[in-house]
C-alpha cells in the first residue's frame, strides 16, 4: 500500500502561489518553498516533480480567479467589460491577504535564460487575455456599436498596457483608489461618445 501524503496539497499550493507571487519564479527558490509549506524537498518532489511544475499548477489556480475572462463573458458590451476589468483590477491587485499586483505580470520579470519557458508561457497567458479583449471590441465595431475605424488591436494593447501598468503601480505602493482613479481616467479614451456620464463614475470591484 502507498503511503498516505502528510499535507493538503490545495493548502501547500496555496501557499506556494504566495511565495512565486511575493518573490517572481526565480528568485524563489526550493528551500524558501519548503520551508514555507512545511514539507521537505522530498515531499515537495514526489508531489508536484519539481520547481517548474509546481509553478504551472500554482498559475492554473491562480487562474481560477482570472477576473478579466469573467468580465468579458459576462457584460453585455465591450466598454462595460473593459470599465469593470480595470475596476476589479484596482480591487484585486490592493487587495489584503495577498501580494499586490498580478502574478502573470510580475513572477517571470528578469528571469534568466534558463527559464525563459516560464517567461514565455506567461507571455502566452497575456497575450491570449489581450487577444479576448480585441475580440469584443472587434465584435462590438461589426454590431455599430463603436466606430468603424476603431482599431481593436491597439485599443486592446491600450488597455492591456494599463492594466499592466496597474500591477506594477500596485506593487510600488499604489493605493485601490489610486488605481481606481487611473481606471477612471483610461476610460476616456473610449472610442466614441462618452457613455459613463449616464453610467456614473466606476463602482468598486470584489475584494
Amino acid at each position: 500500500m502507498s503511503r498516505k501524503r502528510a499535507f493538503d496539497r490545495d493548502a501547500v499550493l496555496e501557499i506556494a502561489m504566495l511565495e512565486f507571487w511575493r518573490h517572481g519564479y526565480e528568485a524563489t527558490s526550493i528551500a524558501s518553498l519548503t520551508t514555507a509549506m512545511g514539507i521537505r524537498p522530498p515531499s515537495l518532489y514526489a508531489a508536484f516533480g519539481d520547481k517548474r511544475h509546481l509553478f504551472e499548477e500554482v498559475v492554473q489556480r491562480y487562474r481560477r480567479y482570472d477576473f478579466t475572462a469573467r468580465a468579458l463573458a459576462e457584460e453585455p458590451t465591450a466598454r462595460a467589460a473593459i470599465a469593470r476589468v480595470l475596476r476589479e483590477a484596482a480591487a484585486n491587485y490592493t487587495a489584503p491577504g495577498h501580494p499586490p499586483g498580478c502574478l502573470v505580470f510580475s513572477a517571470a520579470v528578469n528571469v534568466g535564460p534558463e527559464s525563459a519557458d516560464v517567461r514565455e508561457a506567461l507571455r502566452g497567458i497575456r497575450e491570449a487575455a489581450k487577444a479576448a479583449i480585441a475580440a469584443v471590441i472587434a465584435s462590438d465595431v461589426a454590431a455599430g456599436l463603436l466606430p468603424e475605424d476603431t482599431d481593436p488591436d491597439i485599443l486592446a494593447l491600450f488597455y492591456a498596457a494599463t492594466v499592466q501598468g496597474m500591477s506594477t503601480q500596485a506593487r510600488d505602493g499604489a493605493t485601490r483608489r489610486d488605481l481606481e482613479r487611473v481606471a477612471e481616467l483610461a476610460m476616456l479614451a473610449w472610442p466614441g461618445k462618452r457613455e459613463d456620464a449616464a453610467e456614473g463614475p466606476p463602482g468598486p470591484g470584489p475584494g
